[in-house]
């Protein structure tokens, strides 16, 4: 057991140099037979016993900085509705246009990106526009323009789930499509690390973005989860009553809330078949909502999503990031069960589709759309 003894000794640092993490792996192969030997279940995910023994598994746990951030969400809007798209995300909450999509708002079609600070709202098309089952919280410096543009809000909203209301000094905002926003004053919320291209937006930070789980839901798991594949710290403090919080970077979180209504069915996914075609092969595709993540360590990621068998391929989209060397080549990968690591014969707690990205190119340098202005800024 050489290899897991080095990999726990480098609990304490940040990320390991290149020379460890090169010298870690061929540890972690040269005792890969003797330690994983009778670990696997006949469907090929690792039995519980041997988990927390597996190097690349510990080295996980340990490291509990490989989140970066959360840099956007991707849900639906109405094909042909770029109009109420503008009203709400741009006009309303004052999110900044992306110059990258810019050419798709003067054509009146395809995606549009909503801008908020280092973080985005990605709203592709889709037949029927999708109602995000959480709650997204914008950060402003102050509330006194979106409350007066509130007020009066565009007439296009009229007749769409549009509304408004404000509780304790916070706006509680939905789309025209029923996505929910809480808007908040904070101080400082913008992430000093860098921000989105083109102009700047009026809302400072996406603070928190929660997601509701099945009441009775396995929030310990989905924490484990997190913690050993993306990297992401559980906060003990604001994690009770329901509620999982995890942090995705600073002043940001990812929010797990438990439904109290145990009848009420969750599903974030929206699983279909992509059918071949342009020279792209058919498969499995998921057209719900989606959330993506920046981490340091992209081989580490994909190599424990891959020990625990939820490397998911999304044929919806040109880049399939599987196997090993084309995820990092394309600097992404995507996972959806949501599983406990040490329940993984359980199944998933959830399925949310994650794009895992890396905030480096192969050749270490800083991946372009990666929302930090250099890699000391990112402190990679």
């Amino acid at each position: 057991m050489v290899a897991a003894t080095r990999v726990l000794v480098l609990k304490n640092k940040t990320r390991p140099t290149d020379h460890e993490s090169n010298t870690m792996r061929c540890l972690l192969f040269a005792t890969f037979a003797f330690q994983l030997a009778g670990a696997f279940t006949p469907s090929g995910r690792m039995t519980h016993h041997r988990l927390r023994e597996c190097p690349v598994i510990a080295r996980a746990t340990a490291t509990k900085s490989n989140i970066l951030i959360l840099d956007h969400l991707n849900i639906n809007h109405e094909k042909g509705r770029h109009d109420l798209v503008k009203a709400f995300y741009y006009d309303l909450l004052g999110g900044a246009v992306d110059p990258r999509k810019e050419e798709n708002i003067a054509a009146g079609r395809k995606t549009l990106w909503a801008n908020f600070g280092a973080h985005q709202i990605h709203l592709s098309e889709g037949a029927e526009a999708q109602v995000l089952d959480g709650l997204v919280t914008l950060s402003y410096e102050s509330l006194d323009k979106v409350r007066s543009r509130l007020g009066d809000a565009p007439s296009v909203l009229t007749g769409t789930a549009f509304g408004w209301a404000e509780e304790h000094g916070k706006l509680l905002v939905t789309d025209p499509w029923g996505s929910k926003f809480l808007l908040q004053e904070q101080k400082g919320a913008r992430d000093p690390r860098g921000t989105q291209p083109g102009l700047e937006s009026e809302p400072t930070a996406i603070s928190d973005l929660t997601i509701n789980v099945p009441n009775g839901a396995n929030l310990e798991g989905i924490g484990r989860f997190y913690e050993q594949v993306i990297g992401c710290q559980k906060m003990p403090e604001e994690s009770k009553d329901g509620r999982l919080v995890l942090s995705t970077g600073p002043g940001q979180t990812l929010t797990f809330q438990e439904s109290p209504d145990a009848s009420l069915v969750i599903a974030h996914e929206e699983m279909g078949f992509f059918a071949a075609k342009d020279g792209r092969p058919g498969g499995a595709c998921n057209n719900g909502a989606h959330l993506s993540v920046y981490v340091r360590d992209l081989a580490l990621a994909f190599d424990t999503a891959e020990l625990l068998g939820v490397i998911f391929v999304n044929h919806r989209f040109k880049r399939l990031a599987n196997p090993k060397e084309e995820a990092l080549d394309q600097c992404m990968f995507r996972v959806l069960d949501i599983i406990d690591p040490e329940a993984p014969g359980a199944g998933p707690i959830i399925r949310l589709e994650h794009e895992i990205r890396s905030a480096t190119k192969v050749d270490g340098r800083l991946y372009k759309s990666a929302p930090f202005r250099d890699l000391e800024s990112a402190d990679i």
